[in-house]
């Protein structure tokens, strides 16, 4: 589990920069924080995306400030978690300008590009 202190930065964040290994650039995604749990969800799960990456090799860095924490992306299996992730995103993200990408992030397929970060 992260520190209460980066849960609280990232429950406040609008964008999260994520990068999976070392060789990637940053990527701003949006994230969402469940039960203290941290995620986020591809939009377009590219073969050479953020979310493939991942898989590939599931350790990375995300930006939180200032600081660069050192995580670990995990593949969310449970369609309970999904949901609460998608409840989530339509709960942090309530304007008429993000209700296109929150509708998107329910489409099922999309709901599998879910990860969770954890430190590593």
């Amino acid at each position: 589990m992260f520190p209460d202190d980066v849960v609280e930065a990232l429950r406040k964040a609008k964008i999260l920069g994520i990068r999976s290994g070392t060789a990637h650039r940053y990527t701003g995604v949006w994230v969402v924080v469940v039960d203290d749990r941290v995620f986020v969800r591809s939009w377009n799960n590219k073969p050479t995306g953020w979310f493939q990456a991942f898989k590939k090799d599931p350790t990375g860095t995300i930006q939180v400030g200032d600081d660069e924490l050192s995580v670990r992306g995990k593949p969310v299996r449970s369609a309970r978690i999904r949901n609460a992730v998608t409840a989530a995103y339509a709960e942090k993200y309530p304007t008429k300008g993000s209700r296109k990408w929150v509708e998107g992030f329910a489409e099922p397929t999309r709901a599998l590009a879910t990860l969770e970060f954890v430190p590593a």
